[in-house]
């Protein structure tokens, strides 16, 4: 598939996929959809890949929300339509096995913070903005943006971010715990990557265990969480990746993972 509206990339083990509509401020429309989830089964069937990164294209946005001339004349069960497209392609994103991480160099407004919610955190520039402001236009969020933002920063933070619409920068995201770090403009991209590269280093199965028991186990009473933890951690025990970590911390080497289970 030829992507006209994103740019994937391979970096090593680091996958990157960056929005590319940037005169639109890399707005989102089912052709993106499309693009990011043809992208994603390259991924999935890639087993050199270990991290995957978001960004956009240009200085100006990561993505500064769906495209309004795309849903003004969209009919309620069309509009449906592209909610559930736009959610499922997250949730798609959300269950990816390898670690994701947003590098929000702009603006991330209405499902550009939808998008990177739903990856497993954010680093932003300095110069980045936030906000969920679909209430100025008569609308609210369709791809899960009242869900994981409650979730992420609690309720009444949620409901005053998407019933003011005010945007917030990157330093107030990063106070109220929607971003993990923020840094200079000029150096969002290469912390980015020393992240990525570090995550690269480690094993798969062990990566894929913290994920899976940090997402599944949130919701979960304690003891139920940890039950799930005990079932991943015997996963792990029986990985080739768990006894060659073992062993080379024995040994007093660096580990040499090879992903398989």
């Amino acid at each position: 598939m030829a992507y006209e509206n994103i740019i994937f990339e391979k970096d090593g083990n680091v996958a990157i996929i960056k929005f590319n509509r940037p005169k639109a401020l890399n707005a989102i429309n089912p052709d993106v959809l499309a693009e990011v989830n043809n992208a994603l089964d390259r991924i999935d069937s890639d087993p050199d890949i270990k991290v995957l990164i978001l960004t956009g294209e240009g200085e100006k946005a990561f993505v500064a929300g769906a495209d309004i001339s795309h849903m003004v004349n969209l009919s309620p069960l069309e509009g449906r339509r592209f909610s559930r497209e736009g959610q499922s392609l997250l949730f798609r994103l959300e269950k990816l096995p390898i670690p994701v991480i947003a590098c929000v160099n702009g603006f991330a407004l209405g499902g550009g913070t939808e998008i990177s919610m739903a990856c497993d955190f954010i680093y932003a520039s300095e110069t980045a903005k936030f906000g969920q402001p679909e209430i100025n236009l008569g609308i609210i969020q369709g791809f899960g943006g009242t869900q994981r933002l409650s979730r992420l920063v609690g309720k009444a933070m949620a409901k005053e971010l998407c019933m003011t619409g005010v945007l917030i920068s990157a330093a107030e995201a990063k106070e109220i715990g929607l971003v993990n770090k923020v840094f200079a403009p000029e150096k969002l991209w290469e912390e980015t990557m020393k992240t990525a590269r570090l995550l690269a280093t480690k094993g798969k199965v062990s990566m894929r265990g913290v994920k899976h028991c940090i997402d599944r186990g949130y919701d979960l009473d304690l003891m139920s969480g940890c039950y799930l933890e005990a079932d991943a951690f015997a996963l792990c025990m029986a990985s080739p990746d768990g006894k060659e970590g073992m062993s080379a911390f024995l040994e007093k080497r660096k580990p040499a993972f090879k992903g398989g289970l």
